[in-house]
């Protein structure tokens, strides 16, 4: 897997999958998601868009920027996660914070509200999975995604 384009495919294939497993548990198992949630779910939408812009834009230039971009993503993935499990969980509502102010201002919530409408407050939405807080199991994808991004990087300049 020394390829960019396979290995931009792979993180954004593993992107969507996680957005679909999120829904999976919104939608089959009840685990209604909180602002923060959410915001996680842009940023992986992201990593997948951009990632599908690298693997076509094969030139160094284009691999290397969407390496650069989905590494700066995950980044924002992995600051949204941390936030969420040390901070927001902590608290009793997480209306107008800054994932609810991102959502709501690109207008998500109102165009696919099933996907992107947060439906509980942080505390309400701590739960785990297998042992591990959610949070955690997106916080080690945005974590893989990063390293991959680097990888990416490094390869595309040989």
């Amino acid at each position: 897997m020394q390829r960019p384009g396979v290995l931009l495919a792979a993180m954004g294939g593993l992107s969507v999958i996680a957005v679909v497993l999120a829904l999976v548990s919104q939608h089959v198992f009840g685990m209604e998601p909180c602002p923060w949630c959410v915001l996680q779910r842009v940023v992986f939408l992201a990593i997948a868009l951009v990632c599908m812009g690298g693997a076509l834009w094969t030139s160094q230039t284009g691999t290397r920027l969407a390496a650069s971009l989905v590494f700066l993503l995950s980044a924002c993935g992995i600051s949204a996660a941390l936030w969420q499990h040390f901070v927001a969980a902590a608290s009793s509502s997480c209306n107008l914070t800054l994932a609810d102010k991102i959502v709501s201002g690109l207008m998500l919530d109102g165009l696919l509200p099933d996907v992107f409408s947060p439906r509980a407050s942080c505390a309400d939405a701590a739960v785990d999975l297998l042992g591990l807080p959610y949070e955690f199991w997106s916080l080690g994808l945005f974590i893989l995604i990063g390293a991959a991004a680097i990888r990416v990087f490094q390869v595309s300049g040989r």
